[in-house]
């Protein structure tokens, strides 16, 4: 079914170039509302055929993006992960990532009906997530960010370790940069 649905989206010419050439392309596909990268191959055969430009696709040129043709700029979609310092110093670094790794997933599934969540995990955007992993030095500096983050409405998940109960880190949702990093410019990087 879907091989049908994709070829009824082209109606592709025959080729008349003698020259093998390959093109990449970004095509919206309505039906699955997504996009898809797609890798066309002119051969110097004439009975084969292939999509050579945009002109060759019959949906509207502008749901059509090729690699030569610039994205629009847009704010990017980031997640800040903060881990403690005292944590980062005497804990084994598997088991501090591990917190990490924990508030990471909870504040998205936290969110996951969230626009910007479900665009940060979308299939065309899950293989180049953004993540700013910060630090601060000890607990009561990472509830005084969760603090801050909460009295601001910035949606973040605080990890409290059990049992012993503790906060080990926090991230955020998904939110564009330019909404949250001003709650972070004064930590460092984590390193």
């Amino acid at each position: 079914m879907l091989i049908s649905q994709l070829s009824s989206c082209f109606s592709p010419p025959t080729i008349t170039s003698s020259s093998a050439t390959l093109i990449k392309s970004r095509v919206f596909y309505p039906f699955l509302k997504s996009r898809a990268t797609v890798f066309l191959r002119n051969v110097s055969s004439t009975k084969m055929s292939s999509v050579s430009d945009k002109e060759s696709i019959s949906i509207p040129s502008e749901t059509v993006n090729t690699v030569e043709e610039k994205k629009p700029t847009s704010d990017v979609v980031v997640q800040y992960v903060v881990l403690r310092r005292d944590l980062i110093d005497s804990w084994p670094l598997g088991s501090v990532v591990t917190q990490g790794c924990h508030a990471s997933v909870a504040a998205i599934w936290s969110n996951k009906d969230d626009a910007h969540t479900i665009d940060y995990c979308s299939p065309d955007n899950i293989d180049s997530m953004h993540k700013v992993t910060l630090e601060v030095k000890g607990e009561t500096q990472i509830q005084n960010l969760s603090q801050k983050l909460t009295t601001n409405g910035i949606a973040h998940k605080l990890w409290i370790e059990q049992p012993e109960n503790f906060p080990t880190c926090l991230a955020t949702k998904p939110y564009p940069k330019s909404v949250v990093s001003s709650f972070f410019k004064n930590l460092k990087l984590c390193k």
